[in-house]
């Protein structure tokens, strides 16, 4: 029996994984069905089987990349870093989710608006709850005079914005690795934050 319910959520998750790589390729709109069902390579029909909607797909890939910043997020608001060092481990950490789960990121930042109710405001509420809790952290960092005395919402908006842009290195022929993109882009934004 266990190795039934591992089969069929390793088929889910196989499932979930084609979903993600086709909303990004061809939005969430414009992917059917049927087109996902080809994709994992068995019948429409079947795919009912282990998803009951192309919505509850969106919702599955949306609030597992949320999960894992949120609990990232606390873990780093329980430690006892200074705060110029918790916002270098945010930025690693949200590098390293657009390098190594590239297409679930980028479909969760982008194709969330699709989400039905009651996803849609839970999921915009955590985006912009998440979004605060980053802007305190920057905030505590000025009032300890480790960052310069900028609008922190201001720089929470620039720095996702920055990481969201790797797409442009996944597309890219002649990339860097993912280490030396990681460092150059956190020197970058750690420089320009940090208190000289």
């Amino acid at each position: 029996m266990a190795k039934t319910t591992k089969g069929k959520a390793s088929r889910k998750a196989f499932i979930l994984q084609k979903a993600a790589t086709m909303f990004r390729e061809k939005g969430f709109n414009a992917t059917s069905m049927r087109d996902l069902a080809e994709s994992v390579g068995i019948e429409a029909a079947s795919l009912y089987n282990h998803i009951k909607s192309k919505n509850e797909i969106l919702e599955a890939i949306c609030f597992e990349v949320a999960n894992r910043y949120n609990s990232n997020m606390d873990g780093i608001e329980a430690g006892n870093q200074k705060p110029i060092v918790k916002v270098e481990t945010l930025l690693r950490f949200h590098i390293r989710q657009m390098t190594a789960h590239y297409e679930e990121v980028y479909v969760s930042d982008r194709e969330w608006k699709h989400l039905n109710e009651p996803y849609l405001s839970n999921f915009h509420n955590q985006r912009r709850s998440y979004r605060k809790r980053f802007a305190s952290i920057i905030e505590e960092g000025i009032s300890r005079n480790e960052i310069r005395k900028i609008d922190s919402s201001t720089a929470v908006l620039i720095i996702l914005h920055a990481i969201s842009g790797i797409e442009s290195w996944h597309r890219s022929t002649a990339k860097v690795n993912a280490q030396e993109l990681e460092d150059n882009m956190v020197m970058i934004m750690i420089d320009g934050l940090r208190k000289q």
